[in-house]
Protein backbone atom coordinates (compact mmCIF):
# COMPACT_ATOMS: atom_id res chain seq x y z
CA UNK A 1 0.00 0.00 0.00
CA UNK A 2 1.25 3.40 -0.59
CA UNK A 3 2.15 5.51 2.61
CA UNK A 4 0.54 8.70 2.08
CA UNK A 5 2.26 11.68 3.45
CA UNK A 6 1.51 13.29 7.03
CA UNK A 7 -0.50 16.42 5.02
CA UNK A 8 -2.69 16.65 2.55
CA UNK A 9 -1.05 19.53 1.09
CA UNK A 10 -0.61 23.50 0.99
CA UNK A 11 -4.10 25.64 0.11
CA UNK A 12 -4.02 29.39 -0.72
CA UNK A 13 -7.34 31.65 -0.66
CA UNK A 14 -6.92 34.34 -2.92
CA UNK A 15 -10.15 37.16 -3.16
CA UNK A 16 -10.33 37.19 -7.43
CA UNK A 17 -10.17 34.65 -9.90
CA UNK A 18 -7.73 36.56 -11.61
CA UNK A 19 -5.17 36.11 -8.80
CA UNK A 20 -6.29 32.77 -8.41
CA UNK A 21 -5.24 32.19 -12.28
CA UNK A 22 -1.89 33.96 -11.82
CA UNK A 23 -0.72 32.00 -8.92
CA UNK A 24 -2.00 29.09 -10.92
CA UNK A 25 0.22 29.85 -13.65
CA UNK A 26 3.10 31.40 -11.41
CA UNK A 27 3.31 27.49 -9.69
CA UNK A 28 3.14 25.68 -12.84
CA UNK A 29 5.92 27.72 -13.90
CA UNK A 30 7.67 26.63 -10.85
CA UNK A 31 7.63 22.89 -11.53
CA UNK A 32 4.51 22.09 -9.65
CA UNK A 33 2.03 19.65 -11.12
CA UNK A 34 -0.16 18.08 -8.68
CA UNK A 35 -2.42 21.30 -7.74
CA UNK A 36 -6.05 22.23 -8.24
CA UNK A 37 -8.06 25.26 -8.06
CA UNK A 38 -11.68 25.34 -6.09
CA UNK A 39 -13.77 28.11 -7.04
CA UNK A 40 -17.62 28.46 -6.94
CA UNK A 41 -17.53 29.00 -10.54
CA UNK A 42 -16.00 28.16 -13.93
CA UNK A 43 -12.58 30.17 -14.29
CA UNK A 44 -11.52 31.16 -18.00
CA UNK A 45 -8.27 29.87 -17.78
CA UNK A 46 -7.70 28.16 -14.33
CA UNK A 47 -7.39 24.75 -16.30
CA UNK A 48 -4.72 25.49 -18.59
CA UNK A 49 -2.99 27.58 -15.84
CA UNK A 50 -2.92 24.04 -13.30
CA UNK A 51 -1.94 21.82 -16.40
CA UNK A 52 -5.15 20.37 -16.76
CA UNK A 53 -4.66 17.70 -19.86
CA UNK A 54 -7.32 16.72 -22.10
CA UNK A 55 -10.21 14.51 -20.84
CA UNK A 56 -11.05 10.54 -22.24
CA UNK A 57 -14.59 11.24 -21.58
CA UNK A 58 -15.34 11.92 -25.54
CA UNK A 59 -13.46 9.06 -26.50
CA UNK A 60 -15.36 6.65 -23.77
CA UNK A 61 -19.16 8.45 -25.49
CA UNK A 62 -17.65 7.52 -29.18
CA UNK A 63 -17.17 4.15 -27.83
CA UNK A 64 -20.47 3.98 -25.81
CA UNK A 65 -22.44 5.58 -29.02
CA UNK A 66 -20.98 2.59 -31.42
CA UNK A 67 -22.06 -0.31 -28.71
CA UNK A 68 -25.16 0.79 -28.84
CA UNK A 69 -25.40 1.16 -32.66
CA UNK A 70 -24.05 -2.50 -33.69
CA UNK A 71 -25.98 -3.50 -30.61
CA UNK A 72 -29.50 -2.14 -31.81
CA UNK A 73 -28.51 -3.40 -35.43
CA UNK A 74 -27.33 -7.09 -34.29
CA UNK A 75 -30.69 -7.64 -32.00
CA UNK A 76 -32.50 -6.78 -34.82
CA UNK A 77 -31.02 -8.36 -37.48
CA UNK A 78 -31.01 -11.46 -35.15
CA UNK A 79 -34.81 -11.35 -34.23
CA UNK A 80 -35.49 -10.96 -37.95
CA UNK A 81 -33.63 -12.89 -39.69
CA UNK A 82 -32.55 -15.70 -37.28
CA UNK A 83 -34.47 -16.15 -34.12
CA UNK A 84 -37.84 -15.18 -35.71
CA UNK A 85 -38.17 -14.66 -39.73
CA UNK A 86 -41.53 -13.72 -40.47
CA UNK A 87 -42.03 -12.39 -44.11
CA UNK A 88 -44.34 -9.65 -44.04
CA UNK A 89 -46.03 -8.19 -47.51
CA UNK A 90 -42.75 -9.39 -49.07
CA UNK A 91 -40.11 -7.22 -47.43
CA UNK A 92 -36.63 -8.59 -47.26
CA UNK A 93 -36.22 -10.01 -43.41
CA UNK A 94 -32.93 -7.43 -42.83
CA UNK A 95 -34.28 -4.31 -44.17
CA UNK A 96 -31.92 -1.92 -42.61
CA UNK A 97 -34.87 1.47 -42.91
CA UNK A 98 -36.75 -0.21 -40.38
CA UNK A 99 -34.18 -0.96 -38.11
CA UNK A 100 -33.04 2.85 -38.00
CA UNK A 101 -35.42 4.67 -35.13
CA UNK A 102 -34.39 1.55 -32.49
CA UNK A 103 -30.81 1.69 -33.92
CA UNK A 104 -30.88 5.37 -33.34
CA UNK A 105 -32.11 5.21 -29.97
CA UNK A 106 -29.96 2.61 -28.76
CA UNK A 107 -26.94 4.90 -29.94
CA UNK A 108 -28.33 7.73 -28.09
CA UNK A 109 -29.38 5.68 -24.80
CA UNK A 110 -25.98 4.16 -24.10
CA UNK A 111 -23.73 7.61 -25.35
CA UNK A 112 -25.60 9.20 -23.01
CA UNK A 113 -25.30 6.87 -20.34
CA UNK A 114 -22.14 6.36 -20.62
CA UNK A 115 -21.09 10.24 -20.78
CA UNK A 116 -22.92 10.80 -17.29
CA UNK A 117 -21.19 7.23 -15.56
CA UNK A 118 -18.08 8.09 -17.53
CA UNK A 119 -17.74 11.41 -16.29
CA UNK A 120 -18.62 10.46 -12.56
CA UNK A 121 -15.70 7.74 -12.70
CA UNK A 122 -13.53 10.19 -14.04
CA UNK A 123 -14.00 12.75 -11.61
CA UNK A 124 -13.94 10.47 -9.18
CA UNK A 125 -17.61 11.58 -7.69
CA UNK A 126 -19.75 11.08 -5.98
CA UNK A 127 -17.02 12.32 -2.86
CA UNK A 128 -18.21 12.49 0.22
CA UNK A 129 -15.09 13.58 1.73
CA UNK A 130 -11.69 15.04 0.74
CA UNK A 131 -8.94 16.80 2.41
CA UNK A 132 -9.96 19.91 1.99
CA UNK A 133 -13.18 19.60 3.83
CA UNK A 134 -10.69 20.18 7.01
CA UNK A 135 -10.14 23.43 6.27
CA UNK A 136 -12.72 25.97 7.98
CA UNK A 137 -12.66 28.50 5.38
CA UNK A 138 -13.07 26.20 2.53
CA UNK A 139 -16.92 26.60 2.09
CA UNK A 140 -16.53 30.21 0.83
CA UNK A 141 -15.14 28.23 -2.21
CA UNK A 142 -18.86 28.21 -3.11
CA UNK A 143 -19.68 31.47 -2.70
CA UNK A 144 -16.63 34.08 -2.83
CA UNK A 145 -13.61 32.73 -2.24
CA UNK A 146 -11.03 31.23 -4.64
CA UNK A 147 -8.53 28.52 -3.47
CA UNK A 148 -5.24 26.88 -4.90
CA UNK A 149 -3.85 23.54 -3.31
CA UNK A 150 -0.72 22.54 -4.29
CA UNK A 151 -0.67 18.43 -3.64
CA UNK A 152 2.28 16.82 -0.62
CA UNK A 153 2.43 13.75 -3.62
CA UNK A 154 3.95 16.66 -6.12
CA UNK A 155 7.93 15.89 -6.63
CA UNK A 156 8.94 18.97 -5.78
CA UNK A 157 6.70 19.67 -2.61
CA UNK A 158 8.63 20.72 0.51
CA UNK A 159 6.61 21.93 3.19
CA UNK A 160 8.11 24.94 4.14
CA UNK A 161 9.73 25.98 0.14
CA UNK A 162 5.79 25.47 -1.10
CA UNK A 163 4.70 27.53 1.90
CA UNK A 164 6.99 30.45 1.33
CA UNK A 165 6.57 30.15 -2.37
CA UNK A 166 2.40 30.69 -1.80
CA UNK A 167 2.90 33.24 0.67
CA UNK A 168 4.74 35.34 -2.32
CA UNK A 169 1.56 35.43 -4.34
CA UNK A 170 0.07 37.38 -1.55
CA UNK A 171 -2.91 35.17 -0.69
CA UNK A 172 -5.30 36.43 2.07
CA UNK A 173 -4.35 32.79 3.75
CA UNK A 174 -2.00 30.11 3.42
CA UNK A 175 -2.74 26.82 5.50
CA UNK A 176 -1.72 23.52 5.56
CA UNK A 177 -4.29 20.56 4.58
CA UNK A 178 -4.23 17.31 6.97
CA UNK A 179 -5.66 14.04 5.68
Amino acid sequence: MEKRPPIYGIMAEFHSPEALVAAAQRAHGAGYRRMDGYTPFPVEGLAEAVGFHKTRLPLLVLIGGLTGLIGGLGMQVYLSSVAYPLNVGGRPLVSIPYFIPVTFELTILLAALTAVFGMLALNGLPMPYHPVFNDPRFEMASRHRFFLCIEARDPQFDLEKTSRFLQQMSPDDVVAIEH
